[in-house]
C-alpha cells in the first residue's frame, strides 16, 4: 500500500513542476523589470517569491 501512495504523490508532483517552472519564469521576468526600474519593494517581494518556488521546486526533485 506504501508504494502505491508513493507513486501517486510522485505523478502529483512531477504534475505540478511545469506550473512551478512557469511561475519561476514570470516572477524572473518581474524581477528583471523591477531591477531596469529599480524598485527595491518590487525586488524584495518577488526575491522572497523565488525563494518559495525554489524550495518548492527542491521538495519535489
Amino acid at each position: 500500500m506504501n508504494y502505491v501512495m508513493d507513486a501517486l504523490r510522485k505523478k502529483e508532483a512531477e504534475k505540478k513542476l511545469p506550473m512551478i517552472r512557469l511561475e519561476i519564469d514570470y516572477e524572473l521576468m518581474t524581477l528583471y523589470d523591477a531591477l531596469q526600474a529599480k524598485d527595491y519593494d518590487k525586488i524584495v517581494q518577488t526575491k522572497e517569491t523565488l525563494e518559495h518556488l525554489r524550495e518548492e521546486w527542491l521538495k519535489i526533485v
